[in-house]
């Protein structure tokens, strides 16, 4: 195989992570464009291009399920010549969501990817930050299983740089607590919820305090432990 680039080209398209308006003209510009789109699940994929006000025919899904069997005929349709585009449920896709097989395929075969940037939480997250953040580990989703979120929440204290974790809504509690329990009552932490949306908050101060002013709270979160 040379080294030309074959085929169309797939763009990689960050997304509201709360608030539609936050979508980019470059990237409007580009999902109107391309002649198919990839989302992490139906639903949540054509509920956003419906609030864009974009028509598409041609919606696949890829998702932790289905990333193999989808990664090759999506493939084939780039070495086709046509162009399509990676969108996540929020945010930038293929990161903590479906999407690195794909990508990986397409550096493999020689097929352009082109990335269109745009929302992050967790820049957001950083932005928000009352304590300056020069440096810092990003996280992501703890396992699901308590001993071994206790087991990675532990190996994480020698850490001494600001660590990042997120989670789904119900388990904003949990990991509070989990927290709490591994790192002490008094570590410092800024907790961010329901980013770019309406009731948008910023909790900061030990993790105890925290717990207590959001409890009994489901929502969006980034959790920064300082």
């Amino acid at each position: 195989m040379d080294d030309k680039n074959k085929g169309g080209i797939l763009y990689i398209i960050s997304t509201p992570i709360g608030n539609t308006r936050d979508i980019t003209l470059r990237a409007l510009d580009v999902l109107k464009a391309v002649d198919f789109i990839i989302c992490e699940e139906f639903k949540a994929g054509s509920t956003l291009l419906k609030k864009l006000g974009l028509a598409k025919d041609e919606i696949w899904n890829l998702n932790e399920h289905n990333e193999k069997e989808q990664t090759p005929k999506l493939i084939n349709y780039l070495l086709e010549g046509k162009s399509g585009a990676l969108i996540s449920d929020c945010g930038t896709p293929a990161f903590a969501d479906p999407g690195t097989l794909l990508i990986k395929e397409c550096v493999n075969f020689r097929i352009t990817v082109k990335s269109i940037p745009g929302p992050s939480s967790l820049m957001a997250a950083i932005s928000l930050s009352p304590l300056p953040i020069k440096e810092f580990y990003f996280a992501g989703f703890l396992p699901r299983e308590n001993q071994q979120r206790i087991f990675k929440l532990k190996s994480l204290r020698r850490l001494e740089i600001p660590i990042i974790l997120m989670d789904t809504p119900y388990r904003l509690q949990r990991l509070v607590e989990d927290v709490k329990l591994v790192f002490g009552k008094q570590k410092k932490a800024s907790l961010m919820t329901r980013l770019t949306q309406p009731g948008e908050m910023l909790f900061h101060g030990s993790i105890e305090k925290i717990q207590s002013q959001i409890k009994g709270q489901k929502a969006e979160f980034i959790l920064i432990l300082h």
